[in-house]
């Protein structure tokens, strides 16, 4: 522990001699051994800081193994302080001194808890590149070494990920002790670490030479697709991918397939289900010829598979497997041996399986070509357009582009019009918003007179659904079919159905008019919003509940940048300035965050606010905000809300605290008091002047004011605090 005293210990000095700069660094460290798990996690993400302050070499002498020292730890404080060392060399001296981060590494990379090992083992990585390859030798491999032969098993698991990257750069002597190790953790005794060992097969593979992959890696590859656990062996037909894509069409053929068929038919479903996952890169890597000779009938196999999970896994590959396949030919192999079981899925008794294949089957129509398509796919599209299953009915749905390039989307008209109604009306509110989704892309294929005729209703019915959610989604779906199908359109179609739901009896239809006139203003245009939507809006400033009232006032702040100067100023701002007056807070806080908006937006057109609403001081500059009031003074509409809300609290809350405490309170002093708060002239000040505190007294406060805070300005040697 000699190590944890002398960073903690050289702080206190430092600061002890009069540098107050390190007491802050002395903090962290002291806050290294805190009892509190937090402040210990803040600390040791500010490490970077400490080294800085300590130098390289108190860095290397006694920050590290005091940190070596603190390996015991909670898991969220170990997996922090594995992160920051992996960028520590900078901070130890750089490459020649980035063998002192390995200890408390190594000591990481031993924990219990995997995403702790999983980091220090990344951030070991990352330091082997900083590494001379003498010293990657001296220092290094020996570290991979004691880890590969230590005693517990997550030391040898951690060890897994490092042959690798050290592997590359080692002698041939130290490459031949590194196989040797790799080796015996491939058939160690402890299922993780072969489970380890199989996950990181693939990647040593890489960097080694082919002579050594086809004589030490393919066995270890046999060995591990044939262990007796099945989390071992599905890891092994991951590792197959890599080993393949090294090797050429003959040594695939007679060193890795007859390992892989036997997996594809393997008693486990989670190693044919690893299988069906990693088909389409199986694929590539064995190459077209062992493709059609070998992975075709196994997909076959696959699905229809006896486990609905590896026959959803197999669906989910349909269109990749097709897509991959040589030109030539291509269009029989499908129709022949691919299309027979994709049938047999339509029908399919797990739902799953039916989703997985109708998320992919549209994407065959571009494959096999319009013929095709309209005599073999279209009635799986339609048989699937009528199932059940609302997730099957919308991945047909949402996939809907790719048949319309192909054969158009007017031989699905028919299907397609029930699917969606019932889709739109499903219970569950997802399958819905869904739906709400995909209805642009639907408008855009239908044309605007099967719209109008067909779906025109439902897009109106969703606004006025119970789910926020939905209705949310139907506004945003309106403004995207006012810019697909034009602004006269929207002006005939679209606007009078919306401005209709402003006298809905429910408040929350009532809202969302005011939604849908927040997002079809931009898209209709200034003539539209200012003829049909404004006074609609006006008029919903008098309603009865304050949430409609408080988003009229959002609303009209959406709308005032379309909106001219004449509207703005003779119709907008008397509304705005009456709810700015509301009873209600929250009605009078978004008023005047619009006022706010509006008069900004006449600023910047250069229409300066009138003398008679907004006077100002002789000579200024009447595009500039106005003067702030005196307590006496009105206030107008375009100070801050908030500001006069504080007021309001202020003087309600100050008799109370007074009753409390009747020493506190505004003290009244002569004009000629030199601590003036207010931004009054000297000639024309305020009638009352406000006591003011030195900063020294913190803990004192100034309370009772009578007038905005944005009125309030302090002397440099006196402290405001609110």
């Amino acid at each position: 522990m000699a190590g944890a005293a002398g960073p903690a210990a050289g702080s206190g000095a430092a600061g002890g001699d009069g540098d107050d700069s390190l007491y802050p660094i002395a903090v962290l460290i002291d806050e290294l051994r805190n009892e509190d798990v937090q402040l210990r996690l803040n600390s040791i993400k500010k490490l970077s800081t400490i080294a800085l302050a300590l130098g390289v070499e108190r860095t290397r002498t006694e920050l590290l193994p005091f940190l070596t020292d603190t390996i015991y730890d909670e898991d969220e404080v170990l997996l922090a302080l594995a992160e920051q060392l992996g960028n520590f060399t900078g901070l130890v001296g750089g490459p020649d001194f980035a063998h002192c981060l390995l200890p408390p590494l190594e000591s990481l990379a031993t924990v219990e808890e995997t995403v702790v090992r999983d980091k220090a083992v990344e951030s070991l990585r990352q330091i082997s590149q900083e590494h001379t390859p003498v010293a990657l030798e001296a220092h290094f491999v020996p570290l991979v070494k004691r880890l590969a032969s230590g005693d517990w098993f997550t030391s040898r698991t951690s060890a897994c990920g490092l042959f690798s990257v050290c592997y590359p750069r080692a002698s041939i002597a130290v490459k031949g002790e590194i196989k040797q190790y790799f080796r015996s953790l491939c058939s160690d005794d402890t299922p993780m670490v072969r489970r380890a060992a199989a996950s990181k097969l693939g990647e040593f593979a890489k960097v080694l030479e082919l002579d050594s992959v086809k004589s030490e890696i393919v066995p270890l590859f046999t060995n591990l697709a044939s262990d007796e656990q099945d989390s071992v062996r599905l890891l092994a037909v991951e590792a197959c991918v890599s080993i393949a894509q090294l090797l050429s069409q003959e040594d695939i053929e007679a060193l890795v397939m007859p390992t892989l068929r036997q997996a594809a038919e393997d008693k486990s479903w989670r190693v044919r289900y690893m299988v069906a996952d990693k088909f389409s890169e199986l694929q590539k890597a064995v190459g077209p010829k062992i493709t059609l000779n070998d992975l075709i009938p196994a997909f076959q196999n696959l699905l229809k598979d006896c486990e609905a999970e590896v026959r959803a896994a197999a669906a989910h590959k349909v269109k990749e497997l097709c897509e991959n396949l040589p030109i030539e030919g291509r269009e029989t192999i499908i129709m022949n041996q691919i299309l027979p079981y994709i049938k047999e899925l339509v029908s399919d008794t797990n739902q799953h399986v039916k989703s997985a294949l109708a998320s992919v089957i549209m994407g065959l129509a571009t494959i096999l070509g319009k013929e095709n398509t309209i005599e073999h796919l279209l009635p799986l599209f339609l048989a699937q357009l009528k199932d059940e299953c609302p997730e099957v009915r919308l991945n047909i749905i949402s996939n809907l582009d790719c048949v319309n390039e192909v054969i158009g989307i007017r031989q699905l008209s028919q299907s397609l019009l029930p699917a969606i109604v019932e889709l739109a009306e499903d219970a569950k509110w997802r399958v819905r918003l869904a739906i709400i989704e995909y209805m642009p892309l639907l408008a855009g294929q239908l044309g605007v007179e099967f719209f109008d005729e067909k779906l025109n209703s439902l897009c109106m019915a969703w606004l006025v659904d119970h789910v926020y959610a939905i209705r949310e989604a139907a506004t945003s779906n309106l403004m995207k079919l006012v810019q697909k199908f034009g602004t006269e359109w929207a002006q005939n179609t679209i606007v009078p159905k919306v401005l209709v739901m402003a006298n809905d009896p429910n408040y929350l239809h009532r809202m969302t008019t005011l939604f849908c006139i927040n997002a079809l203003s931009e898209a209709c245009g200034q003539e539209i919003t200012t003829k049909q939507m404004l006074p609609i809006v006006l008029k919903m400033a008098g309603d009865q509940v304050a949430n409609v009232r408080f988003n009229v006032a959002k609303s009209l702040q959406k709308i005032g940048p379309i909106l001219d100067t004449d509207a703005l100023q003779v119709e907008v701002k008397p509304v705005l300035q009456k709810l700015g007056q509301d009873e209600d807070m929250d009605v009078k806080y978004f008023a005047q965050e619009a006022i706010s908006a509006v008069a900004q937006r006449l600023r910047k057109l250069d229409f300066p606010v009138k003398d008679s609403e907004e006077p100002s001081a002789p000579g200024a500059d009447k595009t500039h905000l106005p003067r702030p009031r005196g307590p006496g003074e009105d206030t107008g509409k375009f100070l801050p809300l908030m500001s006069r809300h504080k007021e309001a609290e202020w003087l309600e809350w100050l008799p109370r605290r007074q009753w409390r405490q009747p020493g506190l309170g505004v003290q009244a002093q002569p004009r000629s008091a030199p601590n003036r708060l207010c931004h009054c002239s000297r000639d024309q000040c305020c009638q009352k002047t406000l006591r003011i505190v030195p900063k020294e007294n913190k803990r004192e406060k100034l309370v009772g004011v009578r007038f905005p805070l944005s009125q309030l300005k302090c002397d440099s040697s006196y402290g405001l605090l609110m």
